[in-house]
């Protein structure tokens, strides 16, 4: 029998099987069903509890003998408790909503909101908007009576939540708005946790927009979950826990700074920390290329090496888990910031620049690298999230390590 699982069709990339062992100590199956399936699934009810997600969420009800009021109210399904053969069908993607935007500290009462999507978890979203006391809300559909054409009609727009897929892992990047567009705009949120940072939630940070991504929902909604199963309340401090260590786990460390300055060593001794993957970007490029990085500059120049950093960088960004150490001039390229920023904390090793060796690094040969620092220094400092200035690489380590707890 199977006790706690998650229904689904495809979902090799749960998070929920951690998230449910540490917020409810108990195992957690992942349960991978095609609808033709579902009927015996079902008819056999053997499992304790279970939560559902897409494309399922609607599908579910019609097995359920009972409905919360929110559930029912939603008309959405996303755990299910048996409770002694009756099933009975709650909604955690609620609870979980709600506390992301409290977590967020960006106030929905009393203006205009954009909904994007109209399936899986949009009638949720619009639940808590309207318990929030949103003004108004607005959902965008490709088809509907309000879409993408015509969407030019709620640029005054306050709140923007993104309830559909678009920009999700492999799709990086994707984006089904112009946000610069939206002059009123005070808070974006987008419930897409792969990756962390969706284009979307990129382009509010860089116009200054308050925005929050969907991990911390899928932490919140989990506890709501073990509430419902187990009878064990979850504190503040576990949610936030448990959220914590899911987000160490799937994000990057990237480290950025001068040719020389040990991001490759200090990668290496935060892989010993960790226990996650070190990617060194001048040793892919090598790797790739079957050359030096050397003669590749000697054969094609620095413009063509820098294009072909940035195609590394979009395939070994793409996912979180890794430590990477990058090339000095990563941050010459204002594209490669988005990059590194969409599943990782940016570390800027910052050393003496009379330190720094040169050998076997083309552009601190060529010239001064004071001239080089006067120009670089800046950006590092722009893009990273947190400078640490170690005499060792196990000591910038260390540093990395005590920050991002």
């Amino acid at each position: 029998m199977t006790e706690f699982g998650l229904l689904g069709r495809k979902l090799s990339h749960s998070h929920s099987p951690e998230l449910h062992r540490m917020l409810g100590g108990y195992e957690y199956a992942l349960i991978e069903k095609e609808p033709e399936e579902l009927c015996g699934f079902f008819g056999d009810r053997n499992f304790k509890a279970i939560n559902v997600t897409v494309p399922y969420k609607k599908a579910v009800i019609s097995y359920c003998d009972e409905l919360s009021p929110t559930a029912a109210e939603i008309g959405s399904v996303n755990a299910i408790v048996n409770d002694g053969g009756r099933l009975i069908g709650y909604n955690t993607d609620y609870s979980g909503f709600m506390k992301l935007i409290e977590s967020s500290g960006i106030s929905v009462d009393g203006k205009k909101c954009l909904v994007l999507g109209n399936g899986g978890v949009a009638p949720t979203v619009r639940a808590a908007l309207r318990d929030l006391n949103a003004a108004s809300i607005v959902t965008v559909t490709r088809n509907g009576d309000v879409n993408y054409v015509n969407l030019c009609n709620h640029y005054d727009a306050e709140i923007i939540v993104n309830a559909t897929p678009v920009g999700m892992y492999p799709n990086n990047g994707e984006s089904l708005i112009d946000l610069s567009r939206f002059h009123k705009c005070t808070g974006v949120f987008d419930l897409i946790y792969n990756p962390l940072r969706t284009a979307l939630l990129c382009d509010a940070d860089s116009l200054g927009i308050p925005a929050a991504g969907g991990l911390f929902m899928l932490a919140a909604q989990a506890a709501a979950a073990v509430r419902l199963f187990t009878g064990a309340s979850v504190s503040e401090k576990e949610l936030q826990d448990a959220y914590g260590s899911l987000l160490r786990r799937v994000r990057n460390i990237v480290l950025i700074g001068m040719p020389g300055c040990g991001k490759t060593a200090t990668g290496s001794e935060l892989c010993k920390l960790t226990g996650m993957r070190h990617i060194d970007c001048d040793t892919e490029f090598e790797k790739r290329r079957n050359c030096t990085i050397p003669e590749y500059f000697a054969r094609y120049g620095e413009t063509a090496f820098r294009k072909l950093e940035t195609e590394i960088l979009v395939d070994i960004t793409k996912v979180g888990g890794s430590i990477i150490s990058t090339g000095g001039g990563v941050i010459l390229r204002p594209e490669n910031y988005r990059l590194l920023h969409q599943n990782g904390v940016i570390v800027f090793l910052d050393r003496s620049i009379s330190e720094l060796p040169t050998d076997g690094r083309p552009l601190s040969q060529a010239g001064s690298l004071y001239d080089m620092a006067e120009k670089r220094l800046p950006l590092y400092r722009s893009w990273c999230d947190l400078t640490v200035s170690g005499s060792s690489a196990a000591e910038c380590a260390t540093q990395i390590m005590e920050a991002l707890k």
